[in-house]
């Protein structure tokens, strides 16, 4: 039984009503309904379903036309010698409705692939707009956060400025970077070192360096520590090592974690106290 309504529910019979098997097909299902009431049953039900359907959705003919075809009809029946039809009456309505049904299935195809190549359309159009509307999220967001960063920091530098406990050292560039330029915050009571984004200027390292403050202390170079650029730092104002005395201060671009003598080929501002 079970496979009796497998046998149904495959869709065979709607092609076997519709025409579309083969000879041999056409015999099994025949054969199928001649077992199986239900079978029989249901290839009926199909046949009115789609009889109906055709019915519904057909256009009928004008009254003029109509009369014209059957005017015509009648003369040619009068001269045309008697045709035995090959299908019986039942057969030719079976063909009928089954044509009817075929051209509506048609139309219905045409209008959903219409439908979806819309729908697909505006779908795409969505999604490039969500993309773009999400960079220029983005792009807003981190232009906040520099000028958030920029402005802490301009902040810091003209307090440190206008402090008599700091003393600014202004870093200028050497003959191979003569636009280079940045500030260094030296406080007289503590000796701590400071550096603000805000009033540096370099050229960048490259990714596989950083740039590492010097001090020069009675001839000697003495390493602060190293720095790297504005978009690698969290804060606006950086702390560097703190140092009792100095006569200058200078930047180098050194490998990342810095170096033990600076690379004098690779420096890049200098300044005196």
């Amino acid at each position: 039984m079970e496979d009796v309504k497998s046998y149904i529910e495959s869709g065979i019979l709607e092609l076997y009503v519709l025409g579309q098997l083969t000879a041999q097909e056409n015999s099994e299902v025949e054969a199928m309904a001649a077992q199986h009431p239900e079978v029989k049953a249901e290839i009926s039900a199909i046949e009115v379903a789609m009889e109906s359907y055709a019915m519904e959705n057909s256009v009928a003919a004008s009254a003029e036309l109509e009369a014209k075809i059957l005017a015509q009809f009648r003369d040619h029946t009068a001269h045309s010698p008697k045709v035995v039809p090959l299908y019986d009456q039942e057969t030719e309505i079976r063909v009928k409705v089954l044509r009817y049904a075929l051209v509506a299935c048609i139309a219905l195809l045409v209008v959903c692939v219409a439908t979806l190549y819309s729908l697909n359309n505006k779908l795409n159009t969505a999604h490039e707009q969500i993309a773009s509307l999400s960079a220029a999220k983005e792009q807003f967001a981190r232009t906040t956060s520099k000028l958030e960063f920029e402005r802490a920091g301009m902040e810091n530098r003209i307090a440190m400025t206008e402090s008599d406990e700091w003393a600014t050292v202004k870093l200028a560039g050497v003959k191979e970077t003569p636009d280079a330029k940045m500030l260094v915050y030296w406080n007289k009571r503590n000796k701590n070192i400071l550096i603000n984004y805000a009033a540096i200027k370099l050229p960048a390292p490259g990714k596989a360096h950083e740039y590492q403050l010097w001090a020069l202390v009675d001839g000697k170079p003495v390493s602060l520590g190293v720095f790297g650029t504005d978009e690698s730092a969290k804060e606006a104002v950086k702390s560097m090592d703190a140092i009792d005395h100095a006569q200058a201060f200078a930047v180098t671009i050194e490998p990342l974690g810095g170096s033990v003598n600076p690379t004098m080929e690779k420096m890049v501002v200098m300044g005196t106290i």
